[in-house]
C-alpha cells in the first residue's frame, strides 16, 4: 500500500485537531482523475467546518480532510477519462484538499492557463469564483459608490479589483493599516478601519451623506448589520459571509421602507455545477491576463495547517492563505 501525507481532522474543535496523518494513496475510478497536488486552498469556511458548524449545508463524517481543493498536475485517469489529461497543470473543487494527492472527478477539474503560476491558480478556486459571481449578481455600475467590507481577505480583495474594473469608486472596509494598505495598493477610492466606532457614519461622510449605492458584507454578525447601515435609500445589499457563524440580521421592515434590495447568497444554496465551472474557467482567464491579482498574503507547508486556521481566526492573516504540498 502506498501512502501520502495529508491533514486529517478526526474531532470537531481549535486549530490543535488539524492532525498531519499518512494515509493510503487515493487511485482514479471510472470518470475521474488524481492530482498531485502543489498548493491547497484555504478559506475561512475551512475553520468553521473543523469546529463543526455548518454540518446540516456542509456535512462532514469524521475524521476527514478538510479544504476545498486546490491546484496541481493530473498524474494519472480512471477509465473513460481522455488520457491526455495525464500532465496537465489543472485546479480542482473539491471536498478536501489538505493531502498530497486527491481523486476527483474529471468534471471538477479546469486546466490552468499557460502562464499562471499555481499558486495563483488555487487563490481563486473558492475566492475568485465567489467574487466574480457577487459582481455578476449586483451588476456594479460605472462610477457608483461600492463598499466592500473584509476588503483584504482572499475573496474581499478579488471583490475590490472586480468593482474598480468595473468603474466604480470602491470604499474598502478592513481591520487594521496593513489590510488598509492592501486595499489601498488595489484601486480602492478611500478606505476605513471598521473596528472603530462610528466607522459606518464615515462611509457615508466619504459619500457625500447618502451612503453606498452597494455594499458587501463578508462578515456577518453585528459588524454585517453595520454594513447594512451604511446603504443609500434604494441601494443594494448583499451579504455572503460570516466569521462567527452567524449571519448579518437585517430589519426586512427598514430595508422596505428605504427601497434597499437585501440578499444573503448563503441562503440561495449552493449554486449549481455549470455555474460554477463557467465561473472558475472566466476567473482563470481574468487572473492570467493580469485583469485581477490573487493578494497572496499567507503560505504554509502542509503541516503547518494549524497555523493557517489559527491566523486566520486571529484576523491576523492578510490577503489570500494557501498550503504549500
Amino acid at each position: 500500500m502506498v501512502v501520502m501525507r495529508a491533514i486529517q481532522v478526526r474531532e470537531f474543535g481549535g486549530p490543535e485537531v488539524l492532525t498531519p496523518a499518512e494515509i493510503p494513496e487515493p487511485v482514479a475510478a471510472a470518470g475521474e482523475v488524481v492530482v498531485a497536488m502543489e498548493v491547497a486552498d484555504v478559506i475561512y469556511l475551512d475553520t468553521l467546518l473543523r469546529r463543526g458548524w455548518g454540518g446540516e449545508i456542509f456535512p462532514r463524517d469524521l475524521p476527514y480532510i478538510p479544504g476545498g481543493g486546490g491546484a496541481g498536475r493530473v498524474v494519472s485517469v480512471g477509465e473513460g477519462v481522455d488520457p491526455d489529461w495525464a500532465g496537465r497543470r489543472v485546479v480542482v473543487r473539491t471536498a478536501s484538499g489538505y493531502a498530497e494527492r486527491i481523486a476527483a472527478p474529471v468534471a471538477d477539474v479546469t486546466e490552468v492557463p499557460d502562464g499562471l503560476p499555481l499558486s495563483k491558480a488555487a487563490a481563486v478556486v473558492h475566492d475568485g469564483v465567489t467574487a466574480l459571481m457577487l459582481a455578476d449578481g449586483a451588476a456594479i455600475a460605472k462610477g457608483e459608490w461600492v463598499l466592500v467590507s473584509a476588503a483584504a481577505g482572499g475573496a474581499g480583495s478579488l471583490l475590490t479589483q472586480l468593482a474598480v474594473d468595473a468603474g466604480a469608486r470602491v470604499v474598502a472596509a478592513a481591520r487594521g493599516e496593513r489590510k488598509l494598505a492592501l486595499a489601498r495598493e488595489l484601486g480602492a477610492e478611500a478606505v476605513i478601519d471598521y473596528s472603530r466606532e462610528g466607522w459606518d457614519q464615515e462611509v457615508r461622510e466619504v459619500t457625500g451623506g447618502a451612503g453606498v449605492d452597494l455594499a458587501f458584507d463578508g462578515v456577518g454578525g453585528a459588524l454585517g448589520a453595520a454594513v447594512f447601515r451604511t446603504v443609500a435609500d434604494g441601494g443594494r445589499f448583499v451579504t455572503y459571509g460570516t466569521s462567527d457563524g452567524g449571519f448579518a440580521e437585517i430589519d426586512t421592515e427598514e430595508a422596505g421602507r428605504r427601497r434597499i434590495s437585501a440578499r444573503n447568497t448563503l441562503a440561495d444554496g449552493p449554486p449549481s455545477p455549470e455555474v460554477v465551472k463557467d465561473a472558475l474557467g472566466r476567473v482563470l482567464a481574468l487572473a492570467a491576463e493580469g485583469t485581477i491579482r490573487p493578494a497572496i498574503g499567507a503560505v504554509f507547508p502542509l503541516a503547518r495547517a494549524a497555523d493557517a486556521h489559527r491566523s486566520l481566526e486571529e484576523r491576523a492573516t492578510v490577503g489570500k492563505s494557501l498550503l504549500i504540498i
